[in-house]
């Protein structure tokens, strides 16, 4: 009788026999709804996780605290030295976290913003001089009339701008021009009754000498003469 060995059934048999045990089955994280479970399971891991904090602080020298609350809301705490201490502590150095955080974001926000200062200075720099007919073996094609099209625009804007001054400068020569005008004729005009009111004083002056003259007595003083 020939007997045929299978040497890898029984491995396969006993992992089947432990993946359907309920021993090793993995226990699902979520709620337990049933309210002696739910505080059987928190008792246990609990002292569970208690016990791990403690062992953590031993070994390693840690400065821990653990506060938990129970479903009914009674406080649990551990702490390797106080918990107020380690709260303390906390707070503290999440404030310097927070500090440190805030410099190193406002630093990078300086930088991005001395770079972009200074590429748009190096744009402009090099915008100048193409302007200015500088630096223009490098450009293409499309470029090239870009600037063309920029220098005519600007070109435009710049013989309007001298015909404008222009005109406004020759209106105001003018009425430079014709303020100076009246204001001459307004001297002549004064310098002319300045002379007639001259003259007629002085015919008036004549006058009176003449009538002064010509309607005096005349008065003989002295003896008479005896012939």
């Amino acid at each position: 009788m020939h007997i045929t060995t299978y040497p890898n059934l029984g491995v396969s048999l006993l992992i089947s026999f432990f993946e359907s045990s309920s021993i090793f089955k993995k226990m699902e994280i979520k709620k337990i709804e049933k309210n002696a479970s739910r505080q059987a399971t928190f008792s246990k891991r609990k002292r569970g996780i208690f016990k791990k904090a403690k062992e953590l602080s031993t070994l390693c020298d840690a400065d821990l605290a653990l506060i938990v609350f129970s479903p009914s809301g009674k406080l649990f705490d551990f702490a390797s030295s106080s918990v107020q201490e380690v709260i303390e502590r906390y707070h503290m150095q999440t404030s310097i976290y927070r500090s440190q955080d805030q410099q190193s974001h406002e630093f990078q926000l300086e930088k991005d913003t001395y770079y972009l200062k200074c590429k748009e200075l190096t744009d402009k720099t090099i915008g100048l001089r193409h302007l200015n007919g500088e630096e223009l073996q490098g450009m293409k094609i499309h470029e090239l009339q870009k600037l063309e099209k920029v220098l005519g625009k600007g070109l435009a804007r710049v013989s309007k701008e001298k015909d404008e001054r222009n005109l406004k400068d020759i209106i105001e020569m003018k009425k430079r021009g014709l303020q100076m005008v009246q204001d001459n004729h307004r001297l002549k005009q004064m310098r002319s009754q300045t002379n007639s009111q001259g003259q007629s004083s002085k015919s008036n002056s004549a006058e009176e000498s003449d009538n002064r003259d010509h309607g005096a007595p005349n008065l003989n003083l002295g003896l008479p003469m005896f012939k």
